[in-house]
Formats: C-alpha cells, sequence, structure tokens
C-alpha cells in the first residue's frame, strides 16, 4: 500500500480549550477588532479605511460576499470582526522585501506555519527563484515578465499552461485575465469555485436554469422562514446574522442544520445597536437539527415524506398550483419518494423523528421559505444530489419566484461569482466565446479546460508545464496536499500574483516568480488617473470599489496591469493578436465596455456601476422564468448516499475556525468553539473517545485509505464536542492531506472535504 504522510508545522503546542459559548458577536467581537487594528495597522490608517469598507464610494471588504444593503448602511461600521481582520491583513504595516527574502530562505518558511507566513509582511516587490537556488531574489517588472513570456513562448500546445483564479479578482482583472488566456489558446481557466459551490452552479442549473442564488438582503429580512443548512455563518460570513436578526424581528422563523452547535446561529448581540447590547441580543434558531455528517438527504426527504402526508389529510401544504403551472418532473418525484422509507430516512439523518416533525410543522406554516447553505453541503460527492433536495423542497412548497422566498447559496470570496459571470471557467457556453471573440478580434479554442482538481492531475502528469496563480494560495487551498505539492514541484515555473507569503510560494516549480500586487484597500493610480474596480456579490449586485490607503510600495501593480504585461510578453512575437493592452491597463473603462459587449446584463456599464448602490444582473428565476431544458422548474430524484461505516471508521469533515478565512489566519484561537492556541485537532463526540480507549487531549494520528493510498496526518488533539457519534470535524487546511484527488463529485469535481473516512490511531513514535 502506498502512503502519504503530511506534517504542518505544529501550532498546538499549547492548545486549551473549554465549553463553546452559545452566543456570537455583541461587544467581544468589537474589542477583538479594535485589538487586530492596534496590533497589526498603523492607527490612523486603520480608522480611515475601516470607516470606508462597503460603504457607498468605498472599498468592497476583501473578505466574503455578503452584500451590503441597498440602502442605509451602518455609519459605525458596515463590516463584521472577520472583515476588520481581512483588511488588517493586506494593510499591515509590515514588509516581507528584498532583504526578507535574503534572510529566509525557502527551507527555512518551509518550517514555518500559516500564520507565520501570513504576518510576515507584504511582499513588496518581484521576486525570482532559480533552478536549484535556496532563497527568492527580488528582479525587476520587466525581467520578470519577460521570463514568464519566454515560457510561454515555449511550450508545443497553449494547453501545457494552467491559469488559476482565487476568488477575490476584480470583474475588470477576471476579465482581461480570461481574454488573455483564450487568445493565447487554451481554457485552462481553473478557480476556486471548482473546489466550493460547483455543485451548487451545477445543481441550480440543472433545477432552475441559473447557476446562482435567486434572493435579495430584502428577501431574507420579509421570509416566514430561513433554513441555514451547512453553514456557519457567524465565522464565515457574519454579517448574515444581522440579516437573520431582522428576519426574526419582523416575525421569521429560523432552522438551523449542522452536525456542529454553532454559536453564531444560536444567539446574535448585534455590535451595531447599543441598545441590543443591552439587551442581550437576539436568539435566533427556532430549532436546531444536529443532521449526521452526509445526512442531508435523508432529512430532507423525511421532511419532505412528513410534509406530503400532511397536505393528504388536511390540504393546502403543497403549491399545486405551482407545480402544475411552473415545474416538470412532479408525477416522477412523487413516484420516487413515494418508496422512501420514512423510518430509515429519520435514522440515517441523525435527527430525532420528533425533530424532524417540528421541522415539517414549521415549513408548513411557512409559505415564504429561504433556504440557505454552503461548504457542508456542496463539499461531498454526492453535493449535486444535496443542492438538487433543497431544490425539491423548494419547488414542493412554492417557494421559488415569489418575494421572501428562494435557494440562497452563500458564496465565499467578495467576488468568486463575479469572477464566474466574467468568463473564469474552464467551459464557458457558445455564446459567450462567439461575443469575446468579437470584442477582441481573437478567436478562443472550443475544448474544455481543467478544472482545478483535474488541473493538479495534468501537472502531476507532465501534461502541464506552467502554474499561474492569481490570488489564492493553490497548494494549502486544495485536496490532497502531498500529491498537489508533488504537481507543483513537476512544473518547469510555477508564478503567483500575491500580496503576502504563503506556502504556495515555497512548494514551487524548477523557477518560481512572485508577483506582488494591490490589495482591495489600496489607491489604484494608472495612466488615465485614479481607478475603481466592480464586483458581484453573493446575490448578483455589481457595485463599484475604490480603494483609499496609499500602496504599501511603488513597486505594487494591480492586477489588470499584470495581466496585461503577462500578456504584453506572451504575444511579443505574434502579428495576429492585437489587442491594446497598455490602454486597457491604462483605463478600466475600456474594459468596462468591453464586458459590455460581450456579456449580457452588463449593458450602459460604466455609468450603472457608478451609482451608489451598484446594479443587480438580471435574474430570471426571481420572474419564475427557466432557463433549463423544459423551460420549467425541474424536479429531481436523488438517492440517499451511502452512509456505512466500518466499526473504527469516522466520517470527518473540514471547519474553518474564527481567527481564519479560507487559507488565511488571522491568529490560533477559535473563540466560538471555545478553542485556544491550536490547529491540530479533532472535534469528536465524548463517548467516541471513551470507545477509542482514549482521552480528551490526547495526541493522536488520523488515517484515510482511499484507491489503495493510506494517508496521514500527525499529532493531532482530541476535543470532547457536542457533534453527532461517529462523525469529526477538523480545520481546514490541515486536514487536506487527507482528502483524495480521486475522491470527488462526478459532475463537478469538487473534493469530498466535508465528508472524508478516516481512523483514529494513537500517535506514532517517529
Amino acid at each position: 500500500m502506498n502512503k502519504k504522510n503530511h506534517r504542518y508545522p505544529n501550532s498546538s503546542k499549547d492548545l486549551s480549550y473549554t465549553e463553546s459559548p452559545e452566543s456570537a458577536v455583541g461587544i467581544p467581537a468589537i474589542w477583538h477588532s479594535l485589538r487586530q487594528m492596534g496590533k497589526y495597522m498603523d492607527v490612523p490608517e486603520a480608522i480611515k479605511a475601516s470607516l470606508k469598507m462597503n460603504q457607498k464610494g468605498g472599498f468592497d471588504c476583501p473578505g466574503c460576499a455578503w452584500p451590503d444593503p441597498d440602502d442605509h448602511r451602518s455609519p459605525l461600521g458596515e463590516y463584521c470582526e472577520n472583515g476588520i481582520k481581512a483588511l488588517v491583513e493586506e494593510a499591515t504595516p509590515a514588509k516581507a522585501d528584498g532583504a526578507f527574502f535574503e534572510k529566509y530562505s525557502v527551507e527555512e518558511l518551509s518550517s514555518w506555519g500559516e500564520f507565520e507566513l501570513g504576518k510576515s509582511g507584504r511582499v513588496t516587490e518581484p521576486m525570482y527563484l532559480a533552478p536549484g537556488a535556496t532563497h527568492y531574489k527580488s528582479i525587476a517588472w520587466a525581467d520578470a515578465f519577460e521570463k514568464i513570456g519566454k515560457h510561454l513562448r515555449s511550450l508545443e500546445n497553449p494547453n501545457e499552461a494552467i491559469f488559476y483564479t482565487s476568488g477575490r479578482t476584480s470583474n475588470e482583472a477576471a476579465f482581461l485575465y480570461g481574454a488573455f488566456v483564450r487568445a493565447y489558446g487554451t481554457n485552462n481557466l481553473p478557480d476556486c469555485s471548482n473546489m466550493c459551490h460547483e455543485t451548487s452552479g451545477y445543481g441550480l442549473s440543472e433545477t432552475l436554469g441559473i447557476g446562482k442564488g435567486a434572493v435579495t438582503l430584502d428577501d431574507i429580512h420579509e421570509a416566514d422562514l430561513v433554513m441555514v443548512i451547512g453553514q456557519n455563518p457567524g465565522t464565515n460570513h457574519p454579517r448574515m446574522l444581522t440579516a437573520l436578526e431582522n428576519c426574526k424581528r419582523n416575525g421569521g422563523a429560523i432552522i438551523s442544520v449542522n452536525p456542529l452547535k454553532e454559536a453564531g446561529l444560536q444567539h446574535y448581540t448585534n455590535p451595531q445597536k447599543p441598545l441590543r447590547i443591552l439587551s442581550g441580543g437576539t436568539d435566533l434558531s427556532d430549532l436546531y437539527l444536529q443532521v449526521q455528517v452526509n445526512g442531508d438527504v435523508a432529512l430532507l426527504k423525511a421532511i419532505m415524506l412528513r410534509l406530503l402526508e400532511k397536505d393528504k389529510s388536511q390540504g393546502g401544504i403543497i403549491d399545486h398550483e405551482f407545480i402544475k403551472n411552473h415545474t416538470h418532473g412532479y408525477d416522477e418525484f412523487i413516484s420516487d419518494i413515494s418508496k422512501e422509507d420514512f423510518e430509515t430516512c429519520v435514522l440515517e439523518s441523525g435527527v430525532s423523528e420528533q425533530e424532524i416533525r417540528k421541522a415539517a410543522e414549521l415549513i408548513a406554516e411557512k409559505p415564504k421559505m429561504i433556504i440557505c447553505w454552503a461548504m457542508g453541503i456542496t463539499q461531498h460527492e454526492n453535493g449535486v444530489q444535496n443542492v438538487r433536495e433543497i431544490v425539491n423542497l423548494l419547488l414542493l412548497r412554492g417557494a421559488v419566484g415569489k418575494r421572501g422566498a428562494g435557494p440562497c447559496p452563500v458564496r465565499g470570496h467578495s467576488n468568486v461569482q463575479g469572477d464566474r459571470t466574467m468568463g473564469i471557467w474552464e467551459k464557458m457556453p457558445e455564446q459567450f466565446l462567439v461575443n469575446l471573440d468579437s470584442a477582441f478580434g481573437i478567436k478562443s479554442p472550443r475544448e474544455h479546460g481543467h478544472a482545478t482538481v483535474p488541473a493538479i492531475k495534468a501537472m502531476h502528469e507532465g501534461k502541464a508545464k506552467i502554474f499561474i496563480g492569481m490570488g489564492g494560495n493553490f497548494v494549502s487551498a486544495t485536496p490532497d496536499t502531498d500529491y498537489t505539492a508533488e504537481a507543483l514541484r513537476k512544473c518547469d515555473l510555477t508564478v503567483h500574483i500575491s500580496t503576502k507569503p504563503n506556502r504556495s510560494h515555497l512548494v514551487h516549480g524548477r523557477e518560481a516568480i512572485i508577483l506582488p500586487t494591490l490589495g482591495r484597500s489600496e489607491i489604484d493610480l494608472q495612466s488615465s488617473g485614479y481607478q475603481f474596480i466592480s464586483t458581484e456579490n453573493s446575490m448578483g449586485i455589481v457595485q463599484n470599489s475604490k480603494g483609499v490607503l496609499t500602496p504599501k510600495s511603488t513597486e505594487l501593480k494591480s492586477e489588470v496591469a499584470i495581466v496585461a504585461g503577462i500578456a504584453k510578453s506572451a504575444f511579443a512575437h505574434r502579428d495576429d493578436i492585437s489587442i491594446d493592452w497598455d490602454a486597457l491597463s491604462g483605463d478600466y473603462d475600456l474594459i468596462r465596455d468591453k464586458i459590455e459587449e460581450v456579456i449580457p446584463g452588463f449593458e450602459n456599464y460604466n455609468n450603472r456601476v457608478r451609482e451608489k448602490s451598484g446594479f443587480y444582473l438580471p435574474n430570471g428565476v426571481k420572474l419564475r422564468d427557466f432557463k433549463t431544458k423544459t423551460g420549467k422548474a425541474n424536479f429531481t430524484i436523488n438517492r440517499r448516499p451511502n452512509l456505512i461505516l466500518g466499526v473504527d471508521e469516522f466520517r470527518l469533515m473540514t471547519v474553518r475556525a474564527h481567527d481564519q478565512y479560507n487559507t488565511t489566519l488571522y491568529g490560533l484561537d477559535d473563540r466560538y468553539r471555545g478553542i485556544k492556541n491550536g490547529r491540530e485537532i479533532i472535534l469528536i463526540h465524548p463517548e467516541d473517545i471513551k470507545d477509542l480507549g482514549m482521552s480528551a487531549g490526547e495526541v493522536v494520528d488520523v488515517v484515510s485509505n482511499y484507491d489503495g493510498v493510506e494517508r496521514s496526518v500527525y499529532n493531532f488533539r482530541l476535543v470532547p464536542y457536542d457533534i453527532p457519534r461517529k462523525c469529526l470535524g477538523s480545520y481546514f487546511p490541515e486536514a487536506n492531506p487527507l482528502v483524495s484527488i480521486h475522491q470527488v463529485n462526478p459532475e463537478t469535481h469538487t473534493p469530498i472535504s466535508k465528508n472524508i473516512i478516516v481512523k483514529i490511531v494513537p500517535a506514532s513514535k517517529n
């Protein structure tokens, strides 16, 4: 049997833990925000930036994609604790300059933890790692672009290059990046969506004809019921708690569905409302269903069986008029679900029958229903089926295409949705490519490119030789860490467009280049003057974002300027490409003019994006105009996944701590789970610890076994926690080495990061 054994630099030597709190935000969040600003930023800059973040005419938070209110925005600060942490991370005065990289070798930096790397400071100048070198060295921008261009020009086939994108990239940079890559001759445009909400897009496109959600903030405020399933907004989208609070204060109810009892879904104290702080805040969840890991389809089926039963006895539960006029496949759906056994569904969900009946009662009473979800639903082998089953429940209730109702996949990074809209996808539809070709005078390839996991495999197999990453921390964000590291090391060149050092700079190809870019909060000055960018949030609103802080170095370039520089070098000796890269990078209005030519919904873009609150993109689902093959919303048939475990096996899901955003660590604590000063932990039911013959706090190894390969991580601590039996939680990215590169959703290649079958064994001595 092959073995892959991964060791992160250990950060849990002084770990402590207590019972997790049952309330989130409030005064502690204010204190922690102020502490972060005081510790890691210049105070005047911190105040200036915080007053402009998420404000009209200011800059978009570099954290999550939760929308800003259309009208009133809090003058006390339209941001959350983690938004401040994201700002502090990019606006730090610390610098990882040429002297820093001269002092620390790649080998030495590799021994640092993610937190230490992130806090080392902003990369202030281009850096180059020569073949066989031990240290990165400073390099001029012109020389860096020439090296990248020379490598791209030398490839036998454009498909030997991979062009990755992180969700923080602006609309303008993403669109220009996609145009460059397709002019170059490939659709190898993997992005972070491939690893998270790709299954949402696929499932929603099949069933409703659109790859994103169909609700607004006002819909959440007006909903009779919001179900939050597979999501932890208290950590990942904290401003969503205000929307849930507004729903509650308007008479709505909330059902939370999650294996872990999360503080942010139990009780919320709004830090923007002093009177609510004094009154003790708001209880959020009316019902909390602790589903077992991947028990969501079973739970949803049990709820729907109960709703169908109630409709037969009393009527008025199922929206038969909506189903008749706007849906397809209902009879087949009913025939299939009628064969399901209610008690089996209850058992496999991990939720009690009593609680399921309570959930069904609430849903039956509330005609305006929204279902929100995130990675707990999508990162499964059956992730698409999970999403489709959510849609089935909404369709039964007619909760689609009306105010206060609909599907709401909650996106992560602040422009991950915009990147996809702009064409960052390995298989964009034909009409987009036709329009792009017309706008730029190019011939885009029609062969589909690589998504993230296939891109990793292509590098590992030697079929791809150049990796260029626009943002992100690729090696830490992706599954099967050792395999991914091997893949990157097989490349001739790896390039990362980054603000700060991260682990991907240390897991490199034969040559490596770091290109430092402006942060979202920094002033972007180009040849035509002060530029703004635009982003699209989780609810389809496009808005402008204008930095306010002086850049940390005169050597920093914008993402747009970097894309243009690479493109000019790549096409240096080609007469068939006549794109004026200098003009486009000098005036972003020209890029937006091109976007308007290519993408429907962006008519009069440059004027509309200058409106204070931005503008909504078209969303046919809100009008019950379903762009599916049937022309209607589609019911689907989805099987319950196999949940059988071996006697000594567990289901492990990866989660984020409150002191992190994706792979960026703001600290080593997880305040909302009672964990302090450590990340190599396993959240486990106390009775499961006893059954293992182990004790709380014991150091263990964790092992997965897929496709004949045993994968291990070492020296993790057992932390007793309120979690269903035989289910485990562990932090991302520390648990990523356990995820097989081959275990993915078959439709989308999304890794199974929320459902890893593992064993816990005594800690090894080596």
